[in-house]
């Protein structure tokens, strides 16, 4: 069992050398109608093959010199967890592995992980290209604060121990050597307990039958989460990991006007009950699309768990009063290649042969399984890549923040799939993606 506490740290330490990075090229997308031009299916295959480690940055970089960074800070859903698997197979995971074993190696040399379980992929949306260098921080299971012992995640904090620094700290660090000018922060999700949560749903849906079902929204624990006491609590902790994101740019010797903080919202992963592709009755929701959760269950996270979540965090960023800041809302950036949803499916589901056929991100889920038995033994699966963006998801995050980046004059928009149904891929192989106005009803959220 691993043990584990919540820090928080105001310990600065001054700003230093931060640790070796690796810019990444950009990916895949295509659909079922109209695939794009078979160059940009070759040239995300390559892309995946000959990632390389950038050499760290000129001495003489920092603040305003050199060429931009852009930095992200957060958890797993912008660190890239699941980003290893491009859709899913039930018959061969070779399948879906586009990136391989190493996908989460994130070391100088690539050999392994910086922080064990982090899993900051080669596919995360940090590497937007575009001119611009990435950082990836993030890290997945992280909360606001640092979680120490056993299983140590670094929160954005300055907590400086022997596992490692807090995601504040190393900004801080890192901006001193670098032209940071973006930077990137998504968190709040696993401080209203996210895998806890989804590990209750599944475990209530495979132990009830359907004509007595056991619904997990209405459990005490989880509802704890969502009391208007914890709601609080959450919104000042995320306002508080602002904050510290600020002190460590001023520390690192920016000003205010040197560099955007942009907030990103969370995404749905899974439709509405009504647009799940698998029937409530029997097991194949579960052991075969690996979204075991009943219908009134997914409705409610969609309805109530999802926008009390991203009203937390855009309530903290109004809170906080920070100059300059951008939205990156990416609600309904999924909607129509969720897990389980209508119209995608596995790859044997829908007759291609693997991540590399024309027309797989458009005919594929962009949400990984949710996986329980299928992680036991030798398996290449992991536990904690359930229910989060695969790799077609990062690439569609990595296309939605080069938007925002906007050529360095970052803005900010609502970001949703470009013509679902008949895309097209970019030049590099990534989904194609809109950036729009920002959602009014989501951006509503923040005052409640």
């Amino acid at each position: 069992m691993h043990t584990s506490s919540r820090v928080r740290s105001s310990r600065v330490r001054p700003a230093g050398a931060g640790s070796a990075t690796r810019t990444r090229p950009a990916r895949a997308r295509s659909r079922a109608a109209r695939t794009g031009p078979a160059v940009a299916l070759a040239t995300a295959a390559a892309l995946v093959a000959t990632t390389a480690v950038a050499a760290p940055p000129a001495a003489a970089d920092g603040p305003g010199v050199g060429d931009p960074w852009v930095v992200t800070l957060g958890d797993s859903y912008i660190s890239g967890e699941a980003g290893r698997w491009a859709g899913s197979s039930n018959d061969d995971y070779r399948r879906a592995d586009a990136l391989g074993p190493g996908a989460y190696h994130d070391n100088a040399d690539g050999t392994g992980e910086t922080i064990p379980g982090c899993h900051r992929a080669s596919s995360a949306e940090a590497y937007i290209g575009a001119g611009t260098q990435g950082l990836n921080l993030a890290c997945s299971g992280a909360r606001t604060a640092t979680s120490t012992g056993s299983d140590f995640k670094p929160g954005i904090d300055f907590y400086d121990g022997a596992e490692g620094q807090g995601q504040a700290l190393a900004l801080q660090e890192a901006a001193a050597t670098r032209n940071v000018r973006m930077v990137v922060v998504s968190i709040g999700g696993n401080d209203f307990g996210f895998a806890s949560i989804v590990q209750q749903c599944v475990v209530n849906f495979l132990t009830s039958p359907s004509w007595w079902k056991n619904f997990c929204h209405d459990d005490d624990s989880v509802e704890a989460h969502f009391t208007a006491a914890n709601v609080a609590a959450v919104r000042a902790d995320v306002a508080e990991s602002l904050r510290n994101v600020a002190t460590a740019m001023r520390n690192a010797g920016y000003a205010d006007d040197q560099w955007t903080l942009v907030v990103q919202t969370y995404p749905s992963p899974l439709p509405d009950g009504s647009g799940i592709r698998y029937s409530q009755s029997g097991y194949s929701r579960q052991f075969t699309g690996g979204c075991g959760i009943w219908n009134a269950d997914a409705d409610w996270a969609n309805s109530t768990a999802l926008p009390i979540i991203n009203g937390a965090l855009l309530g903290a960023a109004a809170d906080v009063s920070l100059p300059g800041v951008r939205t990156l809302d990416m609600t309904h950036a999924f909607d129509g290649q969720r897990l389980c949803e209508e119209e995608v499916g596995l790859y044997e589901e829908v007759g291609l042969a693997n991540w590399q056929s024309p027309g797989a991100v458009d005919r594929t889920e962009w949400v990984n399984q949710i996986r329980t038995i299928s992680t036991i033994g030798d398996s290449p699966y992991e536990v904690q890549e359930s229910l989060h963006p695969n790799y077609w998801g990062q690439l569609a995050q990595r296309n939605c923040l080069r938007q925002v980046w906007n050529d360095g004059n970052p803005v900010s928009g609502s970001c949703g799939v470009a013509s679902l149904g008949a895309a097209t891929l970019t030049a590099t192989g990534e989904p194609r993606m809109t950036l729009g106005p920002l959602d009014q009803e989501v951006m509503s959220l923040a005052g409640k």
